[in-house]
């Protein structure tokens, strides 16, 4: 039996399929003291289906007691491994674990990493964007308000958003997406990575806002979008310009010819742009 270090280690697993299981996952997921799991069943099926045996003590550890579990697993890392593993993919990255790698830090508790399968990565790869700087947003607002909110915080962010999104919303939120940074920024729609029925859809907001309207999407989604152009910043920009004159008197399509013009944009961009922002 292999000995691993006290402490706290959180561990990747599959996103699907099993044969990115490193070896170093599956010596944890056998000689651990202690695996906290988001859910108990899946870890179990996945050790089973890598024909590993869990000998140590497995405890749930999921997002609604993660509070009440920090003390007891803070403990037993002074002394033992807790491996640290979520459904699938990166704990921490928008799933459990968090806390616990906070607390272990701040006690001086020794934190490591087995770096493995993560859906963030693999759809910035798989998406054909300019990914070369992104940010990622966890999961898309729920809310129609706040996820609107949201949208306009990106219209002018020139870096790519990667985000998950789930499949009973994904249509809601292309819609919005289309509407609020417009129907030609592009974006790539990543399902079931590394699964049987994995797919990656690419095209405009618009073409996947109707593709995603028009027939039930299931399974796991990863959202790329991709970042504005420095014109699509120029463009938002001018806006508060041409509706500053318009207030003044000036005829909103002549004005939006003028400053199209002069700053090398889109007139018909920049026109659908200002009515946007009147609505």
């Amino acid at each position: 039996m292999a000995t691993l270090p006290h402490g706290v280690l959180i561990a990747a697993t599959p996103l699907g399929n099993l044969a990115d299981a490193s070896p170093r996952l599956r010596e944890a997921l056998e000689n651990a003291q202690v695996i906290a799991s988001e859910d108990t069943r899946r870890t179990r099926a996945l050790a089973h289906a890598l024909g590993v045996e869990i000998r140590g003590r497995l405890v749930s550890h999921f997002d609604h007691n993660e509070k009440s579990r920090l003390p007891g697993l803070l403990e037993a890392a002074r002394t033992s491994t807790v491996l640290v593993v979520s459904d699938a993919g990166m704990p921490v990255v928008s799933d459990p674990g968090l806390s616990l790698v906070n607390a272990a830090h701040e006690a001086g508790i020794p934190v490591s990493c087995l770096p493995g399968p993560s859906a963030v990565p693999t759809a910035l790869a798989l998406s054909g964007l300019r990914v070369g700087r992104f940010i990622f947003d966890g999961f898309a607002p729920r809310k129609s308000g706040a996820r609107r909110e949201w949208l306009e915080s990106l219209k002018t962010e020139q870096r790519a958003v990667c985000f998950f999104e789930s499949p009973h919303r994904i249509a809601d939120t292309l819609a919005a997406a289309r509407e609020v940074l417009g129907s030609q920024r592009r974006a790539a729609i990543c399902r079931e990575l590394t699964k049987l029925h994995e797919e990656v859809r690419r095209g405009t907001l618009a073409e996947l806002s109707q593709w995603a309207s028009a027939e039930p999407v299931r399974g796991e989604i990863t959202v790329v979008i991709d970042g504005a152009s420095p014109e699509r910043q120029e463009v938002t920009e001018l806006v508060a310009q041409v509706r500053t004159r318009v207030d003044q008197g000036e005829r909103q399509k002549t004005v939006c010819r003028e400053l199209a013009a002069r700053y090398g944009v889109s007139s018909r961009e920049l026109y659908d742009a200002v009515l946007q922002s009147q609505r």
